[in-house]
């Protein structure tokens, strides 16, 4: 696949006790296909990767996958800072259907450049499914440079990569550097339209869980060259870009999820 438009990293609605609510994903799930989203990253940071355990994890994708039912993509969360692990998940999101996957930075143990090659490199080798590298150095303490991303671009199944650093000289380089079919996608609500406005193909938005037709037509807008009306559109998120993050994510986005009744909390 060539991942473009507004894909919402969406949050995992849980039970009080954190247990999963799959009625509630379920409904999460019709509603962003109601309003135009792009396609879905589950298990993602935003779906709380990191605190579920294997089993949940699974549990999401293949569910999601089945809800979905091919109306729109649906990208799996299944990076690990251990290279076997990530490899496992992303066998998984393969059997259980997924159309692509997600790959964070190996966190924590802040592998160098040549470690990070390696470390997805391997992934892509051992598992025939298209690869979405994510780069979050402010989360991960791991920052993966422009020049490995450009290598890694050479592996056929690597297809893009969420650039959530937020820094858009980094961005205008790697889309001026890499094979036009390769996707530079936004990993930062505040900077996606600039991004966007100078090639970028699309958002991985948290904002998108909250406005998810804005979004959409933000996208579209820069599409059709319709640059004004973009800006218009985004001057009416902006808002949320930031307040969204006045905590910690997820924090901030599932309670306004819970305020619009569409999760409970947990």
């Amino acid at each position: 696949m060539s991942p473009q438009g507004s894909i919402v990293a969406i949050v995992t609605p849980m039970f009080p006790d954190g247990s999963l609510d799959i009625s509630a994903l379920h409904g999460l799930i019709d509603f962003h296909v109601r309003e135009g989203t792009d396609g879905i990253v589950i298990v993602g940071t935003t779906g709380e990767s990191p605190t579920v355990n294997c089993e949940e994890h699974c549990q999401l994708i293949e569910t999601t996958v089945k809800h979905v039912n091919k109306r729109i993509p649906v990208i799996a969360g299944t990076g690990a800072n251990s290279t076997q692990e990530a490899i496992d998940l992303t066998k998984e999101a393969k059997r259980l259907g997924a159309d692509a996957c997600l790959l964070v930075t190996p966190y924590y143990n802040k592998p160098n450049q040549t470690g990070l090659f390696q470390h997805f490199s391997k992934i892509a080798n051992e598992v025939a499914i298209d690869q979405i590298l994510y780069n979050v150095p402010s989360r991960t303490g791991c920052d993966l440079k422009n020049e490995t991303v450009i290598k890694l671009s050479e592996i056929s199944n690597i297809v893009g990569i969420k650039d959530a650093t937020g820094d858009l000289t980094r961005g205008i380089d790697l889309i001026k550097r890499l094979p036009s079919h390769f996707s530079v996608l936004s990993g930062d609500d505040a900077t996606a339209l600039s991004l966007m406005l100078l090639g970028g193909k699309g958002v991985i938005s948290v904002t998108a869980n909250i406005a998810p037709k804005l979004m959409h037509e933000m996208y579209a807008c820069v599409i059709a060259k319709q640059n004004e009306k973009a800006i218009e559109i985004n001057q009416q998120l902006f808002s949320l870009h930031t307040n969204l993050f006045i905590e910690a994510n997820p924090i901030p986005v599932k309670w306004a999820l819970k305020t619009m009744g569409l999760i409970k909390e947990g």
